[in-house]
């Protein structure tokens, strides 16, 4: 389904019924990456996914999407579907889309999981590697692209699986330049959201990837100990919904639940 936001198409897919969960994809994915945990969630609940700016069949918004700007176009088809209440799951940059659009919204949100994701902010070497990848990606796309995403996945997963791996990457490789840049960019000036997560008064997960090489799995256990985040700790690495499909889906099912 396509709603106009702001003079582009935003895609979306809206299944099922029941309670809402709303399904955000991470830079470089699109909604397909649910494909797989879709149908154990759609037994019970309405299954709301949705492109982001730049990303799958989503048109971009000019050249820095922040948090917020995606957030807000997620907002709309909520609104337009006339969603009052939903849990939210967001993958990498997923989450942090997802702590946008929860701090606008905080009312609504019955749950919220992040995974294989984070609440703090970019710090400065991060930043530098960012920029240092938008500088590069527009000589070298598509080896940016392969390097980095392939990257993500833990030395064994890209041999157990690699068919996966492969068709992720092939999805990966069909952003946009403009949509990749833009979404680094929005990444990279985001704010520390980790006061407000603490303070949300909802249920709160993060799923955290023992080898991710992109999220502090150890600052966010330490960080969360005292809080009412609760912490799953998966082996592999950032793309739990490929690397360990049966164990984050029983984890997710429970959580929706």
């Amino acid at each position: 389904m396509i709603l106009h936001y702001k003079g582009i198409p935003v895609h979306y897919t809206d299944e099922g019924e029941g309670t809402v969960v709303v399904l955000l994809h991470g830079f470089l994915e699109n909604l397909t990456m649910w494909n797989a945990l879709k149908p154990t969630l759609l037994e019970n609940h309405r299954i709301i996914c949705v492109d982001l700016l730049g990303h799958g069949q989503t048109e971009c918004l000019g050249y820095i999407h922040t948090m917020n700007d995606m957030a807000q176009a997620v907002l709309e088809v909520l609104q337009h579907l006339t969603i009052r209440a939903y849990t939210l799951i967001g993958h990498s940059m997923g989450g942090y889309v997802a702590l946008a659009l929860a701090e606008m919204n905080p009312v609504s949100v019955s749950g919220l999981c992040l995974m294989n994701s984070t609440y703090y902010a970019d710090d400065e070497e991060r930043k530098v590697l960012r920029r240092r990848a938008n500088t590069m990606v527009q000589t070298n796309y598509e080896a940016m692209v392969r390097m980095s995403f392939t990257n993500l996945f833990s030395p064994e997963s890209k041999i157990t699986h690699k068919k996966e791996l492969d068709e992720a990457l092939a999805q990966a490789l069909q952003t946009p330049l403009q949509g990749y840049m833009a979404a680094q960019e929005g990444m990279c000036i985001r704010d520390d959201k980790f006061d407000f997560f603490k303070s949300l008064n909802t249920k709160k997960a993060i799923i955290i990837g023992e080898q991710d090489p992109v999220v502090d799995g150890a600052r966010i256990l330490k960080e969360t100990q005292d809080t009412s985040i609760i912490c799953y700790e998966l082996s592999f690495g950032h793309m739990s919904h490929i690397e360990n499909k049966s164990e984050l889906s029983y984890i997710i099912k429970h959580f929706v639940e």
